[in-house]
């Protein structure tokens, strides 16, 4: 996006690192409640009584609208204004955080992350797109990197905190805590901030809009559905159904318009197309595991909150490293050999996974997740930077928006079809013999839910049932992103173009892979 140059008397303003600070701890909130929901699910899955598809759609509700309207989000901010929308954004992933603080129920907290989603959309696209004239050029890869990482520590610093807010309070502190961060990040916009705005934006395209919301929200119910209903149930069959026609309809629409919102004609191009099928599987796997995690470590383990957070690290420590160390390694060794060497490492760390007992305990589990953080690492960031690097600058624009959305689309199917198959196979394994009808069918809702029968009934056999039952589940869901990872490795090694990426990436200075890391948790 073009931003309206400004003059040196704003871009050499004092004030502007200031804003930047603003920007940054903005980055944080999002970063950090993309991984704090993971830790609050078992808590508020026992106090609100939500089966795991519930559960599902309190992570996929905010995952799926920011992936819909983060390319109409960033286009409203250069027609109408990108600090005006900015602070929109802000205002109203607070109004959702203060509705899922206060929510009395499951479908209210739904509603508040489908709000909160929209806040995200607007924030995520807008905070990059107004550095540029808040900083000179030689300023910009500095700013950059500032925000990115207030993003990227969201990713360790999610599981703490809303560990100890949980141990301390109750379950609606995880959104409270977003309320005066996002406070100060409007009134620093507010006050710091320049307009800007590109009046040569193509105007939003309210079809494609539609069309990208609705058929991502008609597959996602079907898969979360589907293992409750069953795949033959009509209303599932009716929203694959309706899904295929509106994602279509999506991909007949981008080639028909002239300057489309998605330009699916990118994934024309070999390299870009493969690496962004790369990065969108990563992204799916991590997603996928960032869900199925927590239960087993606090209802499986016993853990409290704050312990489940605090186990989690490994992964998201190894994450952060590797995403690090992976743009050296690409630019000497080339972004296919980075790239496979991380879906390979990602694929022995799930099928390692796949291999964890009831009786295995925490230091196994540390193991393969530190081994995974890594995998994850090195494939995500050599995989986004090959994926723009392919491209000519004048559509790096266009690239990026795709590039972001399908990864979101990747984390909201990994969500929810990791998340339904886990629930599948947890409750075909359960065994709930001598159980009451109306019991059998609650304690196969969830682990949670089978835990707090158990307690109610005495029953040790149904806690020690439902532990088995949701370990081999969760290693059904290793084996099958072990092998889809391991299928990807040798995709990626056969036909990735084996080009250095990093230093033609920065010198470009193409935005949108400035934060691979931070959005490793939705």
């Amino acid at each position: 996006m073009v931003a309206v140059t400004q003059t040196d008397e704003t871009r050499h303003d004092p004030r502007r690192w200031w804003a930047l600070g603003a920007l940054v701890a903005s980055m944080l909130t999002l970063g950090f409640d993309m991984t704090i929901l993971n830790v609050a699910l078992p808590t508020m899955a026992e106090q609100l009584g939500a089966t795991t598809g519930q559960q599902q759609w309190m992570a996929d509700a905010y995952v799926v609208v920011f992936a819909a309207l983060m390319l109409p989000a960033g286009l409203l901010g250069d027609r109408f204004g990108r600090r005006r929308m900015l602070i929109t954004g802000l205002g109203i992933f607070l109004a959702g955080s203060l509705m899922g603080a206060l929510a009395g129920d499951v479908n209210w907290v739904i509603a508040a992350r489908t709000v909160m989603g929209v806040g995200a959309a607007l924030i995520t696209p807008l905070a990059m797109s107004v550095l540029p004239s808040l900083f000179t050029p030689d300023e910009q890869g500095k700013a950059l990197g500032l925000v990115s990482t207030g993003s990227a520590l969201g990713l360790p610093l999610g599981p703490i905190t809303g560990g100890w807010l949980l141990d301390h309070f109750w379950w609606g502190s995880v959104f409270l805590i977003n309320i005066p961060m996002v406070a100060l990040g409007i009134l620093a916009c507010v006050l710091l901030l320049p307009e800007t705005r590109d009046p040569a934006t193509p105007a939003i395209d309210s079809l494609s809009t539609v069309f990208t919301t609705a058929g991502l929200g008609a597959l996602i119910y079907a898969i979360i559905e589907a293992p409750d209903r069953g795949w033959g149930d009509p209303l599932v069959l009716a929203m694959s159904a309706g899904a295929t026609v509106l994602i279509t309809g999506l991909v007949l629409r981008s080639r028909q318009v002239r300057r489309p919102m998605l330009d699916m004609s990118l994934l024309a191009q070999r390299g870009f197309l493969l690496n962004t099928v790369a990065a969108t599987l990563v992204m799916f796997v991590l997603s996928g595991l960032m869900f199925v995690l927590p239960p087993y470590l606090q209802a499986v383990l016993g853990n409290d909150t704050l312990g489940t957070g605090v186990r989690m690290l490994p992964m998201v420590l190894g994450l952060s490293v590797a995403a690090k160390l992976a743009p050296p390694l690409a630019d000497r060794f080339g972004s296919r050999a980075t790239v496979s060497a991380g879906l390979v490492v990602l694929a022995f760390a799930a099928l390692l996974g796949s291999r964890t007992t009831t009786d295995s305990g925490y230091g196994f589990t540390a193991l393969w997740l530190t081994i995974a953080g890594l995998g994850f690492g090195c494939a995500l960031v050599p995989s986004m930077t090959g994926a723009l690097a392919t491209l000519p600058r004048d559509r790096a624009g266009s690239g990026s928006g795709l590039l972001m959305t399908l990864r979101q689309v990747g984390s909201a199917i990994g969500i929810a079809l990791l998340g339904s198959l886990l629930a599948g196979v947890f409750r075909d394994r359960l065994d709930v013999t001598g159980l009451p009808a109306p019991a059998a069918h609650t304690a196969g809702d969830s682990v949670v839910a089978a835990h707090l029968i158990a307690e109610k009934t005495g029953s040790a056999h149904l806690a020690a049932s439902a532990n088995g039952a949701y370990v081999h589940g969760m290693g059904v869901v290793l084996l099958v992103c072990g092998v889809a990872a391991l299928v990807s490795a040798l995709l990626a090694a056969a036909f990735l173009p084996n080009t250095p990426t990093a230093r033609r990436t920065e010198r470009e200075q193409v935005p949108a892979v400035a934060a691979p890391a931070g959005d490793a948790g939705q």
